[in-house]
């Protein structure tokens, strides 16, 4: 065997292991493709009703917010109604109201001055007496008033 002889042999061993290197790479590629295949297939199942359901639910959620805010209108509409209601029953009979009352009072503060000059006392001399917070009453009318 001469050298040149020994060199191709060298060479095809070395090829035959590069070919059968690249031929275990390529079996494994395909495995992982094959994987890869088979899992986007079970995700794309999965997703298909799962999106469906979403799109269903995002439809009922429109519904509803639309049934919300015809309500909240509504209610927007049944409280401007009441508040003029209140401002023309305020009006109507908040004037009427408020000189009934200032005449009954009129009328009972002038029954108990006739009251207190038929019972012979003098409405000028009766003490009115007055609270004021904080102050302390002298010691002089303490005496008077325990006596």
């Amino acid at each position: 065997m001469t050298g040149g002889e020994v060199a191709g042999i060298l060479v095809a061993v070395f090829w035959a292991i590069l070919v059968s290197f690249l031929a275990v790479v390529l079996v494994r590629l395909a495995q992982v493709l094959k994987a890869t295949t088979k899992l986007v297939a079970d995700v794309t199942e999965q997703a298909v009703p799962l999106l469906a359901d979403a799109s269903t639910t995002v439809r009922s959620a429109r519904t509803q917010i639309d049934r919300v805010d015809a309500i909240a209108s509504d209610v927007q509409e049944v409280t401007s109604n009441a508040s003029a209601l209140s401002s023309t029953v305020a009006s109507t009979f908040g004037g009427p109201l408020v000189k009934v009352a200032a005449f009954g009072y009129g009328v009972r503060r002038a029954l108990g001055r006739n009251d207190g000059a038929a019972t012979g006392r003098d409405p000028q001399k009766t003490s009115r007496r007055s609270v004021i917070v904080g102050r302390t009453v002298p010691a002089a009318r303490r005496r008077k008033q325990k006596g």
